[in-house]
């Protein structure tokens, strides 16, 4: 054996052997990630992102999957003749976005992402916010109307834990309905944070595109590693918390407060980003504890 394979293989049982209290103390634990960003659109990240799921799955972390799926709703809309609408960062739902919504998040994504996780090994089970009345909103009130967007009331998650506990990872979508049974889009990052605290999970994990919250946010040198959540309020005066970052970190917080015992906000364009974060003592990203 050459001394590149010894340098080689020291380096494999050293990354594992690091990576052990990370796995006990995750073991048996919910971690939830919600993914979107260039991870869901780039192949070869996609491919990163399923084999960490997979893994995380084997060393006996339960994983919950919650997706996004905006471009693909973007492509759909176009290639029907729909206008893309954005309210203060909410997509415009009317009656006939709605049923596009539906019928690519909880079809052509979500299925492709149960497809995608089988060909790594992994075993997935499909589902949305309807299903099961898992999520149970109403219609969200704003200045604007916004259409059949949702705001979260209830979540079962009896459908989550039954995957769990047979071996599955939950892939789930945000479209939920109301008692009426109207279909309504709900914003990933919310129900990500809702379904991490009910679920009383150890980590939210929200992928990105960009490395964190940045104390200066044209320097990425600039990232924060931590905050308590009692901070974002000052961060917010201060306006290092600005513009598409509030909505994020206000699931962040909201997670936090219902009993998620961190959340962070990683870059998904870094492949393996998520065993990064769980499975390191560096980690990647911002905290929010």
């Amino acid at each position: 054996m050459n001394s590149e394979n010894m340098i080689s293989n020291e380096i494999r049982s050293q990354v594992l052997i690091d990576a052990l209290p990370y796995i006990q103390r995750y073991n048996d634990k919910i971690v939830v990630i919600k993914y979107g960003g260039n991870a869901m659109t780039n192949e070869a990240l996609k491919d990163a992102v399923m084999s960490d799921i997979v893994l995380l799955n084997l060393v006996g972390i339960k994983t919950v999957l919650v997706h996004g799926g905006g471009p693909e709703i973007n492509d759909m809309l176009k290639r029907v003749g729909i206008e893309s609408k954005f309210i203060n960062g909410l997509r415009y739902t009317d009656e006939a976005t709605v049923d596009i919504v539906k019928m690519v998040l909880a079809g052509k994504v979500n299925k492709e992402l149960v497809s995608h996780l089988a060909q790594h090994g992994g075993n997935a089970l499909g589902m949305c916010g309807i299903d099961g009345q898992m999520i149970l909103c109403h219609k969200m009130e704003s200045e604007v109307d916004l259409g059949f967007v949702g705001e979260i009331d209830t979540i079962n998650t009896a459908p989550i834990t039954d995957a769990l506990s047979n071996g599955y990872v939950p892939v789930i979508s945000t479209v939920a309905c109301d008692e009426k049974g109207q279909t309504y889009n709900i914003n990933a990052d919310t129900a990500a944070a809702r379904i991490a605290a009910e679920l009383k999970a150890e980590n939210l994990i929200l992928m990105t595109d960009i490395v964190g919250l940045l104390r200066d946010k044209d320097d990425n040198g600039t990232l924060i590693p931590k905050v308590q959540v009692s901070e974002v309020p000052f961060m917010k005066r201060q306006g290092i918390i600005s513009g598409g970052m509030i909505p994020k970190i206000d699931c962040c917080v909201e997670a936090v407060r219902r009993g998620v015992k961190k959340t962070c906000i990683i870059d998904g364009r870094v492949p393996h980003s998520i065993l990064i974060e769980l499975l390191s003592n560096e980690g990647i990203g911002t905290q929010f504890v």
